[in-house]
């Protein structure tokens, strides 16, 4: 496990970087959206990619399950919750009706590094299509289930483990063999190989459930490992990312902008 897994600060500030040079960008390329866009973010965790927003002036929604990381947004962020411009939710996203409880709509909502842990990914996107303005995007941020470390490996107490790159690709009995072995909980680690995510997928389910792709770029190296390892942020070349499947195993970040 790195050590910015268990900071909060420096973890928040990294999200918060990476929303501001590279996620608002890419938003802003096909949807300018101005100072009173409502944003929601789903799995905001301690809401550094929502407080980007909110500097920005646009009102905020951000809805986790974590209570200790929403309780660390609420104290870095209570200035913004007093104004009422960001409501922080403790709840499913499936047991929020934003239009009944709050009257509203969103301009775009934000699903960074959070896909990839959630069952029922079309019943997710059907979800969210109740929750857009008619003009309304989605972000979707993740890394391919079949990249090097799609299992979130990284996060192993074993120094050894985290460092070891398609592991997690393994049939599950011998995955979880691996884990145990090391002493790591399996658990969390292997429904990865259940809710994990691939390219392909994510654009077959965003066809299936009638949305548009109006933005998409890979990425070899993510742009967030500017912050967490001082690597340079560096697109896929494109002939790599045009060959279907075999490019999952390349690629450590896909950046998709969707349209209902």
């Amino acid at each position: 496990m790195y050590e910015f897994h268990s900071d909060r600060n420096r973890y928040f500030l990294m999200q918060k970087m990476v929303c501001e040079e590279d996620i608002i960008p890419f938003i802003e390329k096909v949807y300018p959206f101005t100072g009173d866009a409502k944003v929601l973010e789903i799995g905001c965790g301690t809401a550094g990619v929502l407080s980007a927003f909110l500097e920005r002036g646009h009102k905020g929604f951000g809805v986790d399950l974590d209570t200790g990381s929403l309780d660390y947004a609420r104290e870095k962020l209570s200035g913004f919750i007093e104004s009422e411009q960001l409501t922080l939710i403790n709840n499913d996203i499936y047991s929020i009706d934003f239009e009944k409880e709050y009257q509203l709509k969103f301009d775009i909502i934000i699903l960074k590094d959070v896909i990839e842990h959630i069952h029922g990914h079309e019943k997710l996107l059907k979800r969210m299509q109740s929750f857009l303005n008619p003009s309304g995007v989605i972000f979707i941020g993740f890394p391919p289930w079949q990249m090097p470390f799609g299992g979130h490996q990284q996060i192993c107490r074993s120094k050894f483990l985290s460092h070891l790159p398609y592991f997690h690709l393994l049939p599950t009995p011998a995955y979880r063999s691996i884990l145990k072995a090391f002493k790591e909980g399996p658990d969390h680690l292997c429904e990865l190989q259940e809710t994990g995510i691939s390219i392909e997928q994510l654009e077959k389910l965003a066809k299936k459930t009638n949305y548009t792709i109006v933005n998409k770029e890979l990425y070899f190296i993510n742009p967030i490992y500017k912050h967490k390892f001082k690597m340079k942020g560096r697109k896929q070349s494109a002939f790599i990312g045009s060959i279907p499947y075999v490019r999952n195993f390349f690629t450590t970040c896909a950046f998709y902008l969707l349209k209902a």
